[in-house]
């Protein structure tokens, strides 16, 4: 929903109806995750995708139907078969798609829900997608890490909703949660799709060089909230670094343990040291390396520069098991040669150390293509419109 959450909250405004599509189970290849939308204005518009353009005409039409009879549609699309007007995925995967009306009377706490993605305020949307009444399909449940707002129907079914989705956006996850008709922990009757929207992650670029701007223009193009840190205030300007969400002048390790103490840094953080200087980096390692929830640790150097930083580290105190998280040099091997491919490099690991991916052309490997931890084991192919 984020993005086009801009429209969607400017036709609820002003009073309108819009059609929202949102995936929320995938599986095999698809090609959006789960969280993904498309948006039909009241004025007839579309913004977003579902699926890169392969069942966005069905639901363009299904969104229609929706808006002007109000009911909610849980429907599945697969595999398209040979005839050319099919609707389906030629990719091969699956993907399950909640259509619901959009507008004050379904939705009244959209514009909160808005406030709280601008000031990235962490916050989640729980949606009924399938219930044995219909007429709990489509409320809503809006999840903070300490309450909720709305209900979708009983208290009982409020709390059990808000408890596990409240799990789900600590980790910033999207799922679908069944229960019982009444919230039961146990049994079928209710399927829930929880899309969490927490704070941008953080990537802080130490080191106001060239690589830097590369790599921040492709941080921001990633979705990273990026910070450019140095000590040279020459170097770090907003001028040389407009993708930056902010350019600070201050001595890295000292930055960032500020920064860790004021509890600004979560476990999605990624670190990217490209200083090569050890009078900069070897204290900034100490305290990136002692911060056990960063996710990425990099520092760019020759292999020289990377024995000597160990060997610095080594003698500061820096254990192996710490030493072992960091990812020096930095990057995976693409042959980078301009910053801007370094900067491609440097991503492309990060990317592969989160998802689990090995770094290897797909053309070699025989698995699955996706490592998203959401997507599910193989399901029957098809379209069935209405519950699943």
């Amino acid at each position: 929903m984020r993005e086009v959450l801009g429209p969607l909250v400017a036709g609820w405004r002003k009073g309108g109806t819009a059609g929202l599509a949102t995936v929320v189970r995938t599986f095999e290849s698809a090609p959006r995750p789960a969280g993904a939308s498309m948006l039909v204005t009241p004025d007839g518009d579309v913004v977003g995708s579902v699926s890169g353009g392969c069942v966005e005409g069905a639901v363009y039409e299904l969104a229609g139907q929706v808006v002007a009879d109000g009911t909610p549609v849980l429907v599945r699309y697969g595999i398209s078969d040979d005839d050319a007007f099919s609707v389906g995925l030629t990719c091969g995967g699956i993907l399950d798609v909640f259509v619901e009306p959009v507008s004050r009377k379904t939705f009244e706490e959209l514009d909160a829900v808005r406030d709280d993605i601008e000031n990235s305020r962490p916050v989640g949307v729980a949606t009924v997608i399938d219930h044995l009444d219909g007429g709990w399909t489509g409320r809503h449940l809006v999840v903070r890490p300490h309450g909720f707002d709305g209900s979708v129907g009983s208290e009982r079914a409020d709390r059990a909703i808000s408890e596990d989705a409240q799990g789900l956006l600590a980790a910033g996850r999207n799922s679908v949660l069944i229960y019982g008709p009444d919230g039961e922990r146990r049994g079928e009757g209710m399927r829930v799709f929880v899309n969490s929207f927490a704070p941008r992650p953080r990537m802080f670029v130490f080191g106001a060089i060239d690589f830097a701007a590369a790599l921040t223009r492709l941080a921001a193009f990633l979705g990273y909230r990026v910070t450019v840190c140095d000590a040279r205030a020459l170097f770090a300007t907003p001028a040389r670094f407009p993708d930056a969400d902010e350019v600070i002048v201050a001595w890295p390790h000292r930055y960032l343990a500020e920064q860790l103490a004021a509890g600004l840094v979560d476990e999605r953080a990624v670190i990217c040291v490209l200083t090569h200087d050890p009078k900069f980096d070897v204290p900034l390692l100490q305290v990136a390396l002692g911060a056990p929830q960063v996710a990425y640790i990099g520092a760019m150097g020759s292999r020289r520069t990377h024995d000597d930083r160990l060997r610095r580290l080594r003698e500061a105190g820096v254990g192996e098991s710490d030493l072992a998280r960091l990812h020096s040099p930095i990057g995976l091997d693409l042959g980078s040669r301009t910053p801007e491919e370094t900067a491609v490099s440097i991503a492309a690991e990060i990317i592969a150390r989160h998802w689990g991916g090995g770094g290897e052309p797909l053309g070699r490997l025989g698995d699955r293509i996706h490592h998203d931890d959401l997507a599910e084991p193989a399901a029957r192919a098809g379209s069935t419109p209405g519950g699943l």
